[in-house]
């Protein structure tokens, strides 16, 4: 153990990925930053992770029914049963890459004008090719995230816990949540940085299906944001336009990478996720926004533009 290495805490979500797991927990024994502990919050899972756990002997483990979940209340629960002063959010399924994913998280969090962190995902080898491109598009090398207003993941990342004590994460929400927190984190004049050199490898194929759920918990918290008139998040800009441009985007990506096959699948998800940020907007403005409802938060954002 390095003597000037301060404590962190490492706060892993997991639910039924013990496939992720087997990777992921050796990884975090073989990291050259020894001075950590390990806090777990399962929700429920039932197969077989729980013994996975136990067996990496973390400090805490803590199990919920899945009704209970709700992300922020987690990360929350973590936060406040870490002992540092740095607590670093690793999901199960999000498998560190070599043995330096965690010393540029925690070198980055001694700044204490540096809010949060989050480091580089890249996608597993099954990967399909539309969310192959939203890796390479949030975190390559040429990455298109950087042009955006604001972009977090929460997958692998860091936070300050002086800096997280003063409001926490909102718990209204069940998605956008990280990047609401880090909103706020920027407003309040704290860096959010990105640290490409803490690499994990993490991605999802969803179906259709959780692709339009996803979009849609994102499009309802944009409403309890949005700045402009309702009429202005509509229809034939976000939807039409926001579609066409997608397509075009992954065409270029599936052709570069002779994954032409891929496009049509593509262009179905990005269909679903248009709709769906629309559709949940338009909730999201009844939730948040008329007579009676609560009253603004502070602005989440999607993690695609």
């Amino acid at each position: 153990m390095q003597m000037d290495a301060p404590l962190v805490t490492i706060i892993m979500r997991s639910y039924n990925e013990a496939w992720a797991l087997k990777d992921t927990l050796p990884a975090l024994q073989a990291q050259d930053y020894r001075n950590w502990e390990l806090i777990v919050i399962d929700s429920g899972s039932t197969d077989g992770s729980a013994d996975l756990i136990r067996q990496a002997r973390p400090r805490s483990f803590i199990q919920i029914p899945p009704q209970e979940y709700n992300p922020s209340r987690v990360m929350n629960r973590g936060m406040e049963m870490a002992r540092s002063e740095f607590g670093v959010f690793i999901n199960a399924d999000a498998t560190p890459q070599g043995s330096n994913w965690l010393r540029p998280l925690v070198e980055a969090l001694q700044n204490p004008k540096v809010a949060a962190v989050y480091g580089r995902q890249v996608p597993r080898e099954d990967c399909q090719a539309v969310y192959a491109h939203d890796y390479e598009r949030c975190f390559g090398p040429e990455r298109e995230s950087d042009r955006w207003e604001h972009f977090f993941s929460m997958a692998s990342s860091g936070i300050r816990k002086d800096v997280w004590a003063q409001r926490g994460f909102s718990e209204r929400f069940q998605y956008s949540e990280d990047d609401e927190y880090t909103r706020w984190c920027r407003e309040k004049g704290y860096e959010v940085r990105y640290v490409p050199e803490s690499i994990a490898m993490h991605s999802h194929n969803y179906t259709a299906a959780q692709a339009y759920k996803r979009s849609f918990g994102e499009g309802k918290a944009l409403a309890g944001v949005w700045t402009g008139k309702p009429g202005e998040f509509n229809w034939p800009a976000k939807v039409l336009l926001g579609w066409a441009n997608d397509a075009r985007k992954d065409l270029g990506y599936c052709w570069k990478r002779q994954r032409l096959a891929e496009w049509p699948h593509a262009m179905g998800i990005r269909w679903q996720q248009r709709k769906a940020k629309y559709d949940g907007f338009r909730e999201g403005w009844q939730t948040y926004r008329e007579p009676g409802a609560p009253a603004r938060v502070a602005a989440p954002v999607s993690s695609m533009e």
